[in-house]
């Protein structure tokens, strides 16, 4: 009778172990990064041309952010401040890398897959890095256990022209697909990544499934050319660019069908957001390359004025934000409030019971009061917004002030412009001059911006900016 007791408490106890282990073990943390997409190119964010089932469905069992920006208008500094929570003139990034640059993030950069892999997370990125292409700024020296992708945007390749007449190739190489530190394809074959990378995605998923582990998966198709395999082709109502969304929105799909199967899916925060707004501005030169797979339908609506490559107006860098985790965050909320890509280097930290780094400044805020509490605010006072180190925008509570000047306008160009982002999302009446106490207020922000960050247009160096690193 003893022994028998001693075997059915042994094996209850076997049964147990899993079951307690996984209730101790840390989330899973999933980002899905899309490129170039607009705040309301998913169905669930408005669109009536584009159909985005996989992220609606995340959506109505998890919580909207309508009022999530890109930390950035353009790739690089976007991905930089992301990964580093920082913005992305604070550690040196604040323009866009091609193959011929020879800077990158510096080795000194704590990134969100380096802090949670010391917390014993397996760390994997899948598709784009574009921080840096040179081997000692590789994903797998910043923190990454794998890396699958191309160094930089599908459009860097041997076919861009120089800007200036005559027109020659730039002399890129043809674009790598690299596998760690190696590359195995040259040129990649890029049409068919988007079904690559998601079969890469579930196969780290199901490797890592008895650990917890950390995905950053940012696709490639959606930013110009938009190649597609021929089963995403004509499926939206928005072109070759809707084509490009749905085939995202897919891969969505595979990676959570991937969490159902191994019975992880409620023990994974899953965040998809955007590295900035929709390409709205047509391109003679990559029409020219590329054809229809270029072809920038400039009429397509958005709530939002601008687009990608300016700060200044929201289209550029407000953008579509999900976050899902079940039992933890009420299916079917939204929130309106103020949010950005570098919290969730806070964040993720902060879910998987890490801390953030005390010895350097890190602008990224905590976002789990925003997931979890029914009435939580923004732990943000205010934002600034910039185009490379120009200053060009901040905002504080439902107000926007937007400067002269900017990245691509001549300096002094337009003028000092105040919008209420509550009564006037598109950014259509200017009220600044019946608001001058609003303005005066914002100026104050527009002064702690410029001394802590700096502001190439009125020549402040700023104070506490870190450098890229350099090659060696």
């Amino acid at each position: 009778m003893t022994m028998r007791f001693a075997t059915l408490l042994a094996a209850l106890f076997i049964l147990a172990t899993p079951l307690a282990a996984q209730e101790k073990r840390p989330p899973n943390i999933i980002h899905i990064l899309g490129d170039d997409i607009g705040y309301d190119d998913f169905s669930c964010f408005g669109s009536k041309v584009i159909a985005t089932p996989n992220i609606d469905r995340l959506a109505s069992n998890g919580k909207k952010f309508t009022s999530f920006y890109a930390p950035h208008p353009y790739c690089t500094p976007s991905r930089a401040a992301i990964l580093t929570g920082c913005y992305a003139q604070r550690v040196g990034c604040p323009k866009v890398l091609f193959p011929n640059d020879k800077t990158g993030l510096h080795a000194s950069e704590i990134t969100i897959a380096a802090l949670l892999r010391r917390l014993g997370y397996a760390t994997g990125l899948i598709g784009k890095w574009h921080l840096g292409h040179l081997a000692q700024f590789q994903p797998t020296r910043c923190g990454f256990d794998l890396f699958l992708g191309i160094p930089y945007p599908n459009d860097h390749g041997p076919e861009r022209l120089t800007f200036t007449e005559p027109k020659v190739t730039r002399g890129f190489p043809p674009i790598p697909l690299i596998r760690n530190e190696k590359v195995i394809e040259q040129p990649a074959q890029l049409a068919s990544l988007p079904e690559r990378f998601s079969g890469e995605a579930v196969k780290f998923i199901g490797d890592n499934k008895d650990k917890p582990f950390f995905l950053h998966y940012a696709n490639i198709e959606t930013h110009i050319p938009w190649l597609m395999t021929k089963p995403f082709h004509f499926k939206s109502k928005a072109g070759l660019y809707g084509d490009a969304v749905q085939c995202f929105d897919w891969q969505v799909g595979q990676i959570v069908d991937a969490l159902k199967k191994h019975d992880l899916l409620d023990n994974t925060l899953i965040v998809i957001s955007t590295d900035n707004g929709r390409l709205r501005t047509v391109s003679a030169e990559l029409e020219g390359i590329y054809g229809h797979a270029a072809a920038v339908d400039a009429s397509l609506p958005s709530v939002l004025r601008g687009g990608k490559g300016q700060s200044r107006y929201e289209g550029g860098v407000r953008v579509p934000c999900v976050m899902h985790w079940p039992k933890k965050i009420a299916a079917g909320t939204q929130t309106p409030e103020m949010a950005t890509g570098f919290d969730l280097f806070t964040t993720f930290a902060k879910v998987a019971g890490g801390d953030i780094p005390k010895d350097r400044i890190i602008d990224g805020k905590d976002l789990t009061p925003l997931l979890f509490e029914k009435d939580a605010r923004t732990p943000h006072k205010e934002l600034w917004f910039y185009e490379n180190y120009n200053l060009v925008a901040v905002r504080e509570g439902k107000w926007k002030l937007v400067l002269p000047g900017g990245a691509k306008m001549k300096k002094g160009a337009g003028k000092t412009e105040l919008y209420d982002l509550e009564a006037d999302l598109g950014e259509k009446s200017d009220i600044a001059a019946t608001n001058a106490d609003v303005v005066q207020r914002l100026m104050a922000v527009v002064e702690r911006a410029r001394e802590d960050l700096g502001d190439d247009l009125t020549k402040r160096a700023g104070k506490n900016r870190r450098p890229a690193g350099e090659a060696k």
